[in-house]
């Protein structure tokens, strides 16, 4: 094996970078291998699962995380690790990767068993979701080719080797934002999920019509939207005032919870409010709920149970985002393993867009020039803007009909004002999509 022919396994199956790790002599089946001293490699790595394993020692909580990994040999054939996955220490933080050897075929286990120093660490995920690794010795051809390579950037603690059939997906999405911008008002429509245009109606079709010109049909996958990116739009009065807006991150459905062990209709009747604006038969659950503080209408207080605010580490991996009643009841939850995994890799790298709006007659939208991209997240930031009260809980939940055949909307919003969307992200940027 050399490194222009892993190059080409990794093109063939899809691959678009390809991460190397120098292995230290820890590095290894027993002492697992350090993937980093934070929860950034989850932003890379396609998680099919994260768990929880409570210790009640701080010590010793931990996730596990699966992840779909096979081993590449030297012919260029691939062997599935079953057990593989990602063992998540929120104590320092860091995060190892284990079980990779295990009920695997055809291991690298000479290598992979042994304190060798420098071993190169190989791994690259395909267009299917599944990662590939390639490990190799560290006086082999390949190790003395990597050290010669030009085109490496970091992250983390890997370095990162472009593939050169990958397309500047950054640049690509700066020149649609340039096309749409450009169109000026656009008729607000949406995509269905098999790409047909359609009306839409309703105040949030901002985001749609975005969408569907960017040609992103809605799906069920907690996957970024647009060629790695996810794309967010948001509507301000000015395009000028890109900073004073308020930005919808997410629309988790609760985990736990009276919301789900009752049901939404207990949780509204219960923490509801009839229709301020005095429709009939209908009770509405909404509201800013920011962390620590019990709201007026729903009389429910936000906490973060197991999120230590002065550290700004996890402390229990059975933690949760919790909305809590005068009774101590838990009305709704979401755990942080469920938003871990969203987050992680969803806003890994992340696009907003400003918007105005047309709602006289046909709903139209235009699209902003100035653009703020952040890269680089980790969903412990996302705790910590919870806990200054920064990104706060603002549901959209109604019953309708209530006395005859009850009809629910939900919709989960946490939300962030602009002005603090620096603080979840390693980079930020606000392009002028006009004059890059």
């Amino acid at each position: 094996m050399n490194l222009k022919n892993l190059k080409s396994l990794f093109t063939n199956n899809g691959c678009k970078k390809i991460y190397v790790k120098t292995l230290a002599p820890n590095d290894n089946s027993k002492n697992q291998v350090y993937f980093g001293g934070n929860f950034e490699i989850l932003n890379i790595l396609p998680l099919s699962e994260i768990t929880t394993e409570e210790a009640g020692d701080w010590n010793k909580e931990r996730f596990k995380a699966k992840i779909n990994f096979s081993w590449l040999n030297d012919d260029g054939n691939i062997f599935p690790a079953p057990k593989a996955q990602l063992i998540l220490y929120p104590k320092y933080p860091e995060v190892r990767f284990s079980g990779f050897l295990s009920g695997c075929q055809n291991p690298p286990s000479e290598l992979m068993t042994q304190r060798l120093a420098d071993r190169l660490l190989f791994f690259a995920v395909t267009k299917t979701g599944t990662v590939l690794g390639y490990v190799a010795g560290p006086d082999s051809e390949i190790a003395k080719e990597f050290k010669s390579e030009p085109t490496v950037s970091e992250h983390g603690v890997f370095a990162v080797i472009e593939l050169p059939q990958s397309a500047n997906n950054r640049e690509v999405l700066l020149n649609e934002l340039l096309r749409i911008y450009q169109l000026g008002w656009i008729t607000s429509k949406r995509l269905d999920s098999i790409g047909n245009i359609l009306p839409c109606r309703s105040p949030n079709c901002g985001g749609y019509t975005l969408e569907a010109e960017l040609g992103i049909t809605p799906n069920g996958y907690s996957e970024p939207d647009f060629m790695g990116w996810e794309v967010k739009q948001f509507g301000v009065k000015k395009f000028e005032n890109i900073k004073s807006s308020v930005i919808t991150l997410m629309t988790p459905e609760p985990t736990d919870g009276i919301y789900r062990t009752q049901g939404t209709e207990y949780f509204i009747k219960n923490y509801g409010y009839a229709d301020k604006m005095g429709r009939k038969d209908r009770m509405n659950f909404g509201g800013v709920h920011k962390t620590g503080v019990r709201h007026h209408l729903t009389d429910l207080e936000m906490q973060l149970v197991g999120f230590d605010q002065q550290s700004g580490k996890i402390r229990n991996t059975n933690g949760r985002i919790a909305l809590i009643d005068k009774n101590d009841n838990e009305a709704a939850s979401w755990s942080f393993a469920s938003m871990l995994l969203h987050w992680n890799r969803k806003h890994n790298k992340a696009c907003y867009v400003p918007s105005l709006s047309e709602t006289t007659g046909d709903r139209k939208y235009k699209y902003g020039n100035n653009i703020i991209l952040g890269t680089g997240t980790d969903f412990q930031l996302f705790l910590g803007e919870m806990a200054k009260g920064n990104i706060y809980y603002d549901p959209g939940i109604k019953m309708e009909n209530i006395s005859t055949k009850p009809k629910i909307k939900k919709r989960s919003q946490f939300r962030i004002k602009s002005q603090f969307l620096p603080n979840l992200y390693k980079t930020n940027e606000i392009i002028d999509i006009t004059n890059k």
